[in-house]
């Protein structure tokens, strides 16, 4: 079986979805300054997004490996358990990153403003599901999936820029 790299370098119509409205791009994988992760871990950029943010794999392995997204201005946040965590999140809530609470409420209104600029989101969405081979989880699972994997990564998961040897921020605080 084909990694879902490949599947998503190889299909112009996935791509093109992920990059828009999911923000995702394979040809932007490298960061705008060095890091690394507070563990000493491995990490591999992979993709990025058009803002300078990053997906990083952490740890040593394959596709299934722990995903760190850091964006350009000192945040970052474990965001999914191996790529397909990741592109179902992509997928389901491409606004992903305009969370702040993780609600249904607020999902409910991201998904209405993104539906008023692109009325075919749902079909052009279960195309790149199709296409990878993904079931689309409900949106209540991926926000709590996402909660989860954000807000309880330990410090092994922390990005470390480093020339100053500083932190980021974390992207995610949940009361």
């Amino acid at each position: 079986m084909p990694s879902l790299i490949a599947i998503i370098a190889n299909d112009a119509e996935t791509a093109r979805f992920l990059a828009w409205p999911g923000d995702f791009e394979l040809d932007r994988a490298d960061h705008v300054e060095e890091v690394h992760l507070a563990s000493g871990a491995a990490l591999e950029g992979f993709a990025g997004d058009g803002a300078g943010g990053t997906f990083f794999f952490c740890g040593d392995g394959g596709e299934e490996r722990p995903v760190l997204y850091a964006d350009s201005e000192g945040g970052a946040a474990l965001v999914a358990i191996g790529l397909r965590s990741l592109l179902q999140l992509l997928l389901v809530a491409p606004w992903w990153r305009d969370f702040r609470e993780f609600t249904e409420q607020e999902n409910t209104e991201l998904t209405a403003e993104y539906l008023n600029d692109m009325p075919d989101l749902p079909a052009r969405r279960q195309r790149a599901a199709d296409v990878l081979g993904l079931e689309l989880p409900p949106a209540a699972e991926v926000l709590a999936r996402l909660r989860e994997t954000a807000t309880g990564a330990g410090p092994e998961f922390d990005l470390v820029f480093t020339p100053e040897n500083t932190t980021y921020e974390r992207l995610f605080r949940v009361s």
